[in-house]
């Protein structure tokens, strides 16, 4: 197993971000579905931990078969998929274990990732108090502006470089923007890799780490360039727009949409006991080609560039 820390500062503060991870989770989903391919919600619901308190928990199937290469598709099923599950109690999640992340056709590798959010730039020094951790670990921070992501992800709309938000004044971030930028939270992950086959365990974990990496910078960087979309939207919002959204999802991707609920804690839900999920992490030589906006497929109708939720009931009302 190959364990490793990472810390992404963005110019939020802790809450900002609470509303800003799910609408970029779900708008992120959407645009990269099709039909029979794509995040496939199963759950979402609240839950109560006797630890952690109250939270959410997710259940989704990425469904990854056309996206996986030619190589990987000779050995695998015809319906490929992942099953992710994941407790959120923010600002602390756990992201994925070796029981609820899983590949359909390969029991033997998991990943488990613990997440904590801080309002720092990262200097938080022992974050982590878990028994993942067996000894030293690797630190990476990782810059949302300045570190490199695969060329076919970069959109320049999405660079933080260049992105100024027109709602909060923030941004373009430049050098050493970490020291001197306010506000600032810190979004701390410890991600444990495990592939548990002889001869490729060392290889497939490191190039695993590779994935994660990128899709945790993808992911922070959309999440600051669409701060315009989601700043100002209260939680029951933002929880009404995911819950449209993954039923627009799950219809665009052919299957039928599960009751999904997705209020606030209310009263808890039974047998549901953390960890949880993770990235979905397909084995090719680069990191999985779901994650990016297609270069050169037409713009799907029911993917517009931003998903409001009057957009959204109006289509229903069509239908």
């Amino acid at each position: 197993m190959l364990v490793k820390e990472y810390r992404i500062c963005m110019p939020l503060t802790t809450e900002e971000y609470r509303v800003g991870q799910l609408y970029t989770i779900s708008k992120h989903s959407h645009q990269e579905s099709d039909k029979g391919e794509g995040v496939e919600v199963v759950k979402n619901e609240p839950h109560e931990d006797p630890v952690h308190g109250p939270g959410q928990f997710t259940e989704k199937r990425v469904h990854l078969s056309s996206k996986l290469p030619s190589w990987a598709r000779a050995v695998t099923p015809r319906i490929f998929y992942i099953t992710e599950k994941a407790w959120n109690y923010y600002p602390y999640t756990i992201t994925a274990d070796s029981h609820s992340l899983q590949c359909s056709f390969l029991p033997k590798f998991s990943i488990y990732i613990e997440t904590k959010y801080e309002d720092n730039c990262g200097d938080s020094e022992n974050i982590f108090h878990s028994d993942k951790i067996l000894g030293d670990h690797e630190v990476s921070f990782l810059d949302i502006a300045f570190d490199e992501i695969p060329e076919r992800y970069y959109r320049s709309l999405e660079d933080p470089r260049f992105f100024s938000s027109a709602k909060t004044g923030r941004g373009p971030l430049r050098e050493g923007w970490r020291q001197h930028t306010k506000p600032i939270m810190c979004s701390y992950k410890l991600v444990s890799v495990k592939f548990e086959v002889w001869g490729l365990q060392t290889r497939v974990e490191q190039f695993v780490h590779k994935v994660i990496r990128d899709i945790l910078l993808i992911g922070h960087r959309q999440a600051f360039a669409w701060v315009d979309e989601w700043c100002g939207m209260t939680m029951e919002e933002v929880r009404r727009y995911e819950q449209e959204t993954q039923e627009a999802t799950n219809e665009l991707i052919g299957l039928v949409a599960p009751a999904i609920s997705v209020s606030e804690v209310g009263q808890p839900t039974a047998t549901h006991s953390a960890p949880a999920s993770a990235p979905s992490t397909p084995l090719s030589d680069e990191a999985p080609e779901f994650l990016a906006p297609p270069k050169t497929r037409p713009r799907k109708k029911s993917a517009p560039e931003t998903l409001t939720l009057p957009a959204l009931r109006e289509r229903a009302g069509a239908e």
